[in-house]
């Protein structure tokens, strides 16, 4: 009746995901002609664009491609699997550095403008990339290419991996400030408490002279003085 073992504990091997939801996935059976796991994936990923991280869940995700919800563990095997997997598909927006004949801060500069562009356009997912760190191919590959030009402007792979991370954490905090400090659907939204109208001239004469030029509210002008002064203290050590 069935071809292996494994064909068998298939068929009967039930499943119980972090929602309480029990299925039994069959071979072939249940499974939508072109629904792919990328499908889902990026079916959850608009999904928390549009209604942040608590509507992943396998029912809302399966509504949003209007199949039941036990279709999906044919692709998914459970919970954690499709958060990692959401984490993976974001990453994979980050265009890979080319540090070919660029400078290490000019590598790392390309580096942490792709990540905070991808972040900066899935507000709603930052939180689940500070919490749900995936290893993926692409995110391995794009830190080896940051390495290889640190390790040529003479940085060890140690020290090179420590500036990856610190590159990257301060990418990660920036954006989350940046996604919560601004209104849900808008962008570089300066907030009433930093505008210069909101700012007493008298007793506050220097901020209210920063704040009176628009650039100093700016979330990408306030990202790359940050970027840069976070690059001279690595090349100051």
């Amino acid at each position: 009746m069935y071809d292996s073992f494994i064909d068998y504990t298939y068929v009967v091997r039930i499943v119980k995901d972090s929602e309480g939801v029990a299925v039994t996935p069959s071979r072939g059976r249940g499974q939508r002609v072109g629904l792919t796991r990328s499908a889902i994936l990026r079916a959850a990923i608009r999904l928390a664009d549009r209604d942040g991280p608590g509507a992943l869940t396998m029912r809302q995700i399966a509504a949003e491609l209007d199949v039941e919800a036990m279709t999906l563990y044919h692709y998914v095997p459970n919970k954690t699997a499709l958060l990692d997997g959401v984490v993976e598909h974001i990453i994979a927006e980050t265009a890979p550095p080319h540090p070919a004949g660029a400078s290490w801060r000019a590598t790392l500069r390309e580096f942490a403008g792709s990540l905070y562009a991808t972040l900066t356009a899935h507000p709603n997912v930052i939180p689940l990339l500070v919490t749900q760190p995936a290893m993926t191919t692409r995110n391995l590959a794009t830190t080896e290419a940051v390495l290889v030009s640190l390790q040529a402007a003479g940085f060890p792979p140690r020290r090179g991996l420590q500036i990856v991370h610190a590159v990257t954490g301060f990418v990660l905090g920036h954006a989350l400030v940046e996604a919560t400090a601004r209104p849900s659907g808008t962008r570089d939204t300066p907030n009433a408490a930093t505008t210069a109208d909101a700012v007493d001239r008298e007793l506050y004469p220097l901020m209210a002279e920063a704040l009176s030029d628009d650039g100093a509210v700016d979330a990408t002008t306030r990202f790359t003085v940050a970027l840069d002064a976070l690059l001279s203290g690595f090349d100051a050590s």
